[in-house]
């Protein structure tokens, strides 16, 4: 890391994920680094004559529930870690070959799941929270930018997520004269261990597969019969739902869709979504295949909280916990949070940014994480790798391209700066995108392996996702270098 004194600092406005690694990466290229985070704990009013100390008021978003850095509200986990054979385990692997904070904080606090990277939420936050605060080169400012920065901070990274506060929002939509894209975003409920019934649950992931950690029965399953399955879904589509009536009409991103919302749109939904009973036996009654599942994922390193995996909910606080314990296994759980819905805010990034993810009508302001239109943990965080690459390259007078498209951080790049086609779906029809081999340049399907072995038919997709894989890997190392 090269440091010098001469630059001037870059100031990144947000400090969850997408912001937390782009102050990393613009702090470990040796130029200074400004990060600002509106929650805060503040002291208010005059001390009583009896309090050393005057009443502290929390300040946070309707998601947050501390003021850590890179605090996540929804699930805790960063999806599958597989970068031969799945996208965002790909996405994975590039970022961590360019020093991503966030990867090493998740590696070094990750919980059994499965195939998956999950993480201990807290653990995870702190050790974001300390490295940067840390660092020699990163200054933590607790405070809201109201409005659009300041003129005079001329290289600045909006990483505001997707509770960007309205002062904000307001002023980057009178900037651009474009209307505001949203929708909704819902959290899964936790569920302390203890008070899982394990008489009926049992624990295995999905065909025995193996996580980074080298778990292979990482989840907790609770299994219904179709009699169950069906009064569940009842209670569901019954069950009083939280309105929204201001956003009645935002839609949902469909990779996180509430729970009630897909019951609604078939009473077979859930069985082929989160409570698919596949790659799962029942070790109790092996013989007989249970007609849903739910699962739970470790939630913390304790092993303390499990989360409903894809129970993202918008039933109303008073008949989750009656309805929930409809499931077997869970009839005497104990919620240590509730379900609830937030709504997440996004721009019209193929119309506003550039390649380098600057805003075409103010270049000195770049965006990054789901304020961009990229959907999930690991693509909010790779567009703030990438932001603070661009950022710090151009106050080193040497900008740098984006990566090239048939790597996973180039694609997402290519998707929400240009990629979408509105053809034919009108105005305002470009949405949220996770990353997958669809946004990659294609490959032909192999038909030998690599010892020249004809592949089966049913298997070459899974052998074209490697080869997209290898060459995206290669293609990353050659742009890092050059």
């Amino acid at each position: 890391m090269t440091t010098n004194a001469t630059y001037q600092p870059i100031h990144v406005v947000g400090g969850g994920l997408a912001g937390s690694e782009a102050a990393w990466q613009i702090a470990q290229s040796g130029v200074p680094v400004i990060l600002h985070e509106m929650r805060r704990d503040e002291v208010i009013g005059p001390p009583s004559s009896s309090e050393a100390i005057g009443q502290v008021k929390e300040i946070r978003t309707d998601a947050h529930q501390t003021d850590g850095l890179a605090e996540m509200v929804c699930s805790n986990s960063f999806r599958s870690d597989d970068w031969q054979f799945n996208a965002v385990g790909l996405l994975h692997a590039e970022m961590r070959k360019l020093d991503s904070l966030i990867m090493a904080c998740a590696d070094q606090h990750q919980v059994p799941a499965g195939g998956a990277l999950a993480v201990d939420r807290d653990g995870f936050s702190a050790e974001v929270t300390k490295r940067l605060s840390q660092h020699p080169l990163v200054t933590i400012v607790r405070e809201e930018i109201a409005g659009l920065p300041p003129a005079e901070w001329d290289n600045v990274i909006v990483a505001t997520g997707p509770l960007t506060s309205p002062a904000l929002a307001q002023a980057i939509l009178d900037l651009t004269g474009e209307g505001q894209l949203s929708f909704f975003d819902a959290i899964a409920p936790i569920i302390h261990y203890d008070s899982i019934n394990m008489d009926v649950a049992w624990r295995q992931s999905r065909y025995d597969k193996e996580g980074p950690g080298g778990d292979a029965a990482a989840y907790i399953n609770c299994p219904m019969n179709k009699a169950q399955y069906e009064a569940f879904i009842d209670a569901l589509l019954a069950g009083p739902k939280s309105e929204f009536k201001e956003w009645e009409n935002v839609p949902y991103f469909d990779g996180c869709l509430p729970i009630e919302v897909m019951a609604e749109r078939g009473r077979e939904t859930l069985r082929h979504g989160p409570m698919k009973p596949v790659g799962l036996t029942n070790p109790r009654d092996p013989l007989v295949k249970a007609y849903a599942i739910v699962q739970l994922r470790q939630d913390n390193a304790l092993g303390t909280l499990w989360n409903m995996v894809g129970f993202q909910t918008k039933l109303k606080h008073g008949v989750q916990a009656e309805t929930f314990r409809m499931i077997p296994g869970l009839e005497n759980a104990q919620f240590a949070r509730l379900g609830g819905l937030h709504r997440n805010t996004f721009i019209n990034s193929p119309k506003l940014l550039d390649k380098s993810l600057r805003m075409k009508a103010q270049p000195r302001l770049r965006f990054a994480g789901q304020v961009t239109g990229v959907e999930g943990y690991v693509e909010s965080a790779a567009m703030g790798l990438l932001t603070g690459r661009f950022a710090a390259a151009d106050r080193k007078g040497a900008p740098i391209d984006a990566p090239p498209p048939t790597t996973a951080l180039g694609a997402l790049v290519e998707h929400i700066t240009g990629g979408h086609l509105e053809a034919g779906n009108g105005p305002g029809s470009f949405q949220p995108m996770n990353i997958n081999y669809g946004l990659l340049p294609p490959l032909e399907a192999p038909k030998v392996d690599e010892d020249g072995k004809k592949i089966p038919l049913k298997e070459r997709g899974r052998a074209k996702k490697r080869l997209m894989s290898i060459r995206a890997l290669k293609d990353l190392d050659a742009w890092a270098q050059s």
